[in-house]
Order: structure tokens, then sequence, then C-alpha cells
């Protein structure tokens, strides 16, 4: 069954604080995002294998730990997820970053896609799938398949914000995919908004309405 860990660092509690409000602004609420997304991080690569490495210190020589194989990728579902890929990277600078878009149809609340653009050997690395929020689960499902569809099979899926419902949905479709979660909100409202959530994080990341 998928791990799903809901993140109780005073760091990330304070700066989600910060983008929760109504008054803060795009810079801010896009540098809060992506530092977020880099501690986030650091907790999602918890697991990644290490292997012994003979280096020289000015001391002497002696062995230390380096990743084994390096082989990485960040994927965020377009667009709010772009906001967490800086923040990635400055973690795993070496990571490849792909691209997946997806928009939730408005009627229906179903995900459609519109864009997949992929490293060629991404069913070779692990992934780090990134968005925001976890509302309905239904962009995260579908964004997930997507990578499955491509050959991937070490998958990790990391959101700022969750409800209940998303997290239910994605860890029946996905039970081999474990999350990272910033906070745990309480429900969802009847148009699919995360309550108290923070709006539409890719309006306040990217500055439109």
């Amino acid at each position: 069954m998928a791990k799903v860990t809901i993140m109780d660092h005073p760091l990330i509690a304070h700066k989600i604080g910060i983008i929760r409000r109504t008054s803060t602004g795009t810079k801010e609420f896009r540098e809060n995002v992506s530092e977020i997304a880099m501690l986030e991080c650091y907790e999602a690569t918890r697991d990644l294998e290490l292997a012994d490495v003979e280096i020289e210190t000015p001391i002497c020589r002696t062995t230390a730990k380096e990743l084994k194989g390096r082989k990485l990728a960040v994927v965020p579902i377009l667009r709010a997820g772009l906001g967490m890929v800086e923040g990635m990277l400055t973690m795993i600078p070496a990571a490849k970053v792909g691209h997946i878009g997806l928009y939730r149809d408005p009627e229906t609340l179903e995900p459609v896609e519109y864009f997949c653009k992929l490293p060629a050997d991404s069913s070779e690395r692990e992934v780090f799938v990134v968005d925001p929020m976890l509302a309905t689960g239904g962009s995260a499902i579908a964004a997930v398949q997507m990578l499955k569809d491509h050959g991937c099979k070490k998958l990790h899926f990391l959101c700022i914000i969750a409800a209940p419902e998303g997290i239910k949905a994605f860890t029946e479709a996905h039970p081999d995919v474990d999350l990272v979660v910033g906070a745990l909100d309480d429900h969802l409202n009847d148009h699919g908004y995360i309550v108290p959530g923070l709006g539409d994080a890719g309006d306040r990341i990217f500055g439109t309405k």
C-alpha cells in the first residue's frame, strides 16, 4: 500500500500559512511554494540508494557516500506544478525535467490531457511528480498513469495541500506510489476546491485570474 507522509515540519507549516493568505502577493507566494517543494523533496528522497566511493579529504583517503545511479526526474503537472520545479532542482540538480499538461473539465471535474513531454529515458528514472494541490485526485491519477504507460516504475507524488478525498482516490488508484503532502486539509467544496485551501494555485503562482 502507498505510504502517505503528511509533513509536520515547523518551516513547512509556517510557509503554508503564508501562501494560504489572500494578502500574499505573487512574488512571495511563488518563493514560498518553491521553498516548500525543496523541503518536501528532502523527505521524498529519503530512501534513495547510496553507493560507497573512495575520496581524498585534505587529511586522508576515506570512504564517502554518493547517490547510486543518480537517474532522477521531476515531472510537474502543468501549469501549477511548474512552481515546485525550481525547489526540487535545488535539492536534486542533476534530475531531468518532463512536463504533463492536464486541465480539469469544469463540468465533469475529470482531467483532460493536452501535453506530455518526458525525458527519453524516463522509464529508467525514479520520477517525482509534483503539483501543489491534490483535490479530487483526478489529475494526479491520470498523470501517474501516463508515466506508467511510458514504462516508469519508481514513482512518487508530492503536493503542498491535499484533501482527504484526493488522497483516498489516489492511493486506491495507485497503491504502489508514495505520497508526500505538505498539509492535509478538511474537505472539498461543491466546486471541487480544497477547504480551507489557498485558492487556485496556478493563478496565484503566475499572477493570472
